[in-house]
């Protein structure tokens, strides 16, 4: 046999706040991507989103369709001539809506592709453009599950969840899972302990996401991409960041609740080093998550240690995705909402980095025709920036 290479670009990118704010993000979005998608003419394109819609996701769903027409009808797309469209919509049956988007785009030049059946349990050639929106109960080329009450105990029951579609490139099987986990709800409630209480929630459902597409009777190496919600050890951080500083307790009037929690530097005139409240994060020193330095802070990016035995990622060389400044004026700035954060992911399974094409045998020397980073950069694109990862796919005619 002879082996193939074929070129390969996963997007992952939350959208939420792109439909809130339309026409300032829209298109910065859209020439980010279609700028990415010129640079490195892949052959296969994969889009996933989460919080299609937005947060008021019934008055803006219908820009969030032409949102997709638009990348599917344009002019940067047009060298694609076959297309898989999914989009969650159907936010009406509520037990099932996950807000979840996925978009599979194939080359003209790309000859030998298949779409798995999963009714049929067989894989079927692709053809022209396929667009399915609404529940999506029904279609058989793609498995979507929202996640059970209880992984998310004492909490409103979100629309999370994830999407899988399969594909059989020049011979090679692959799992491409969106993938969009719980947050967190309050930065009081994750400095409580260490790992926070959400990191267990996301470890559940992900154990049980891994679970559904590894007990196939012959599961294949997969991708899986999304809003992991991955967030930094924030007790960890913030002891380690503080510890000669006062702490002061704040409780809200007439209860035992913590109302906010301030580190105070005693040596620097008592100023504020952190002001932490359930939807508040101030930092004094926020430079340390700017793009030169925030990789310093990935030791305390520790949530995907549980699950190093059955996934790997390449190497992050870009700053945290999550939670840039929605002000178009202000793209590389982050909001002081959350602790920023790794969120948006690009994992594979261990037999997924077998079939990636290599310069170098050596991580050090090679993985240059391997990209995995960040899009816009210096533009706004919304609270998240979308992650990338561009690869060859080795496979045999």
């Amino acid at each position: 046999m002879m082996e193939t290479l074929t070129d390969v670009l996963l997007v992952t990118a939350n959208v939420g706040s792109l439909f809130d704010k339309l026409g300032e993000i829209q298109d910065n979005w859209l020439r980010e991507f279609f700028t990415t998608v010129g640079t490195h003419k892949p052959r296969f394109v994969a889009l996933h989103f989460q919080e299609v819609g937005g947060k008021d996701y019934k008055a803006n769903m219908g820009n969030a369709e032409q949102f997709f027409r638009i990348i599917e009808s344009s002019s940067e797309m047009s060298e694609f001539d076959r297309a898989c469209v999914y989009v969650d919509s159907d936010f009406k049956t509520e037990d099932n809506f996950t807000a979840l988007g996925s978009m599979y785009f194939m080359h003209k030049s790309l000859v030998n592709i298949q779409q798995y059946d999963f009714s049929a349990k067989e894989f079927k050639s692709v053809s022209g453009r396929n667009k399915y929106a609404g529940s999506l109960y029904g279609v058989t080329t793609v498995e979507k599950e929202k996640f059970q009450r209880n992984f998310w105990p004492d909490r409103k029951w979100s629309r999370k969840g994830y999407m899988r579609t399969r594909w059989m490139i020049h011979n090679q099987g692959l799992d491409l899972v969106n993938v969009h986990l719980f947050h967190d709800a309050s930065n009081l409630v994750a400095c409580d302990s260490s790992p926070s209480v959400y990191s267990t929630y996301r470890q559940v459902a992900l154990r049980y996401v891994i679970s559904r597409i590894s007990n196939d009777f012959v599961p294949l190496p997969f991708f899986l991409f999304g809003d992991f919600n991955f967030r930094l050890d924030t007790r960890s951080l913030v002891q380690d960041l503080s510890t000669s500083a006062e702490v002061q307790m704040v409780m809200k009037d007439s209860t035992n609740e913590v109302e906010k929690i301030i580190y105070e530097d005693k040596g620097n005139d008592h100023k504020v080093l952190f002001q932490i409240e359930t939807k508040r994060f101030l930092y004094l020193h926020h430079k340390l998550f700017r793009e030169d330095t925030g990789r310093e802070l990935l030791e305390y990016d520790r949530e995907t240690a549980a699950f190093q035995d059955i996934v790997t990622e390449e190497e992050i060389l870009f700053p945290p995705s999550y939670p840039y400044s929605e002000d178009y004026t202000k793209p590389t700035q982050y909001m002081n909402t959350r602790c920023p954060s790794w969120c948006d992911r690009i994992l594979m399974s261990h037999n997924a980095q077998d079939v990636i094409y290599r310069v170098s045998t050596t991580r050090n020397e090679g993985d240059c025709n391997i990209l995995y980073n960040i899009l816009g950069p210096k533009v706004c694109m919304g609270d998240h920036k979308p992650v990338f990862l561009f690869f060859a796919l080795k496979s045999n005619v």
